[in-house]
């Protein structure tokens, strides 16, 4: 969705071509994968990481413009919100020292980033939810300048016909109305892309789809919205509901959610695809002059614009992409349930722990999707989204189990193993996996640590909205130390 969209007027006619539009381009889609025109795949890793800005007292930050302005580099770009930013790390093959040359490289660019931010007024902050984020600053008024969103924006309040309801029950329960997609710009997440090759795609999506929840237990960060403590990661549950284009008769109906884990393993990456396209009404009807067929006949490569602009308004946890890259074009599994931060360092011990286990998961001769059923696997999202690292869920061969049982004994030993698989340096695999078994021993994550610091600066008197800035303004300090949020003091 990183696509310009200009100011449009969406007429009937519009959604007839989008729709033959789109039908065509699945067709050529499955010819693609027939005669096997695909690059082979190499071992291709990348990352785009969300940021949120805030000011010198901790708070939001309106001034993303300004700020990537001074930053003057094309790696970042907006978000949704003002505060928002995004910076997409170049891909590159995971093997060797990459992981350890993909930290330097993100710890720099962050560093520099954050210099010239500060020029400008602003701070950069990896986290899931921004704790200081107040009810009244997402609203439409607070969307980044680019049409992209302002278009999104009309077409899911066109679809929904109403403003959006956001309810939780969490530790404290909150009950709000939004009449604006803002309230997506408090999510903030790292997405790990995985360059995968079509025969190979459907075994890596399924097992990322298996181990979805355990990501999120151990890297929950985001646990306080509008000053209301929820779950440990807030963000699944938030992200679900305010990009939601279901007015509550729909959902009584069965209609699916556009934020969605799904409903069955696939055996194909077509499978996702067809789904997009049965499913879904275009939400950004944009028909461009492309005849797929024609370039496909011509022994070139088509772009299947249609296909893929649909499928960036579909926000699976897992999402299939299709790309061209240098006239080749390529599939890649996009992992989009972490949130971002806390440190650079746990960023890459949450990449390096996903990378090892789904390559281990998506070879195994009797694959976990046999063993697991999709709807229990979809259940074990949103108990860990819930409970962080205090949360059960099911795996095979366990029944239930503590998320720091059923890592330290069934699935690290399983990511040491595919990290070698890829080839990554066992001295990067030990250091980046030995902070998810620290994670684990301690019990202390980032949703886990701003609880903590909430408590003990609300035992000394701290109302509600000091504990959270106070909270705030030590994350940031101890963010740019790059220790991992396990050693963080409380």
């Amino acid at each position: 969705m990183g696509r310009e969209i200009q100011v449009i007027k969406i007429t009937g006619e519009d959604r007839r071509a989008y729709r033959a539009k789109l039908a065509r381009s699945l067709d050529v889609f499955a010819r693609m994968l027939r005669e096997r025109l695909f690059e082979a795949a190499l071992p291709l890793v990348g990352q785009e990481i969300e940021l949120n800005l805030v000011d010198e007292k901790g708070a939001p930050s309106m001034r993303n413009a300004d700020v990537l302005a001074a930053i003057a580099d094309p790696a970042w770009a907006t978000e949704v919100g003002q505060f928002n930013l995004e910076i997409n790390v170049p891909p590159r093959q995971l093997s060797g020292d990459a992981l350890a040359v993909l930290e330097g490289e993100i710890r720099g660019s962050l560093n520099a980033a954050d210099g010239k931010a500060r020029a400008v007024g602003s701070r950069l902050v990896m986290i899931g939810i921004l704790p200081t984020l107040s009810k009244s600053d997402v609203h439409e008024g607070t969307l980044s300048a680019s049409e992209r969103y302002r278009v999104l924006n009309e077409q899911i309040f066109a679809a929904r016909g109403e403003d959006m309801q956001i309810e939780i029950d969490g530790t404290e329960h909150i009950l709000t109305h939004a009449d604006s997609i803002t309230p997506e710009a408090a999510c903030t997440s790292v997405q790990l892309h995985l360059q995968v090759s079509p025969d190979a795609f459907a075994s890596y999506w399924n097992a990322a789809q298996s181990v979805a929840a355990v990501q999120v237990a151990l890297a929950a960060n985001a646990p306080f919205l509008f000053g209301r403590q929820l779950w440990h990661e807030t963000r699944i549950t938030l992200f679900e509901q305010a990009t939601d284009t279901r007015p509550d008769e729909l959902k009584r109906q069965g209609v699916r959610p556009r934020v969605w884990f799904g409903e069955r393993w696939i055996t194909s990456v077509f499978d996702l695809f067809e789904e997009n396209i049965q499913y879904f009404p275009a939400l950004l009807p944009v028909v461009e002059d492309e005849d797929p067929l024609a370039v496909l006949d011509r022994g070139e490569c088509p772009l299947l614009a249609e296909m893929s602009l649909h499928n960036g308004t579909i926000y699976r946890w897992n999402r299939p992409v299709y790309a061209v890259t240098g006239g080749q074009p390529h599939l890649r599994v996009e992992n989009r349930v972490l949130p971002a931060g806390p440190s650079v360092a746990d960023v890459l011990a949450n990449a390096a722990f996903y990378y090892g286990v789904v390559r281990v998961l998506a070879e195994s001769e009797r694959p976990i999707w046999t063993q697991l059923s999709f709807v229990t696997a979809g259940e074990n999202l949103h108990e860990a989204a819930r409970g962080g690292m205090g949360s059960r869920l099911y795996w095979p061969g366990l029944g239930e189990a503590d998320v720091a049982e059923l890592v330290l004994r069934r699935l690290l030993p399983m990511a040491h193993e595919g990290l070698g698989r890829w080839g990554v340096n066992p001295a990067d695999s030990d250091r980046l996996l030995g902070i998810i078994e620290q994670r684990c021993l301690t019990g202390q994550n980032g949703a886990a640590w701003q609880i903590g610091t909430v408590e003990r600066l609300s035992e000394r008197g701290a109302s509600r909205a000091e504990a959270l800035r106070q909270m705030t303004q030590r994350y940031i300090e101890h963010m740019h130390t790059n220790e991992p949020v396990h050693t963080w003091p409380l």
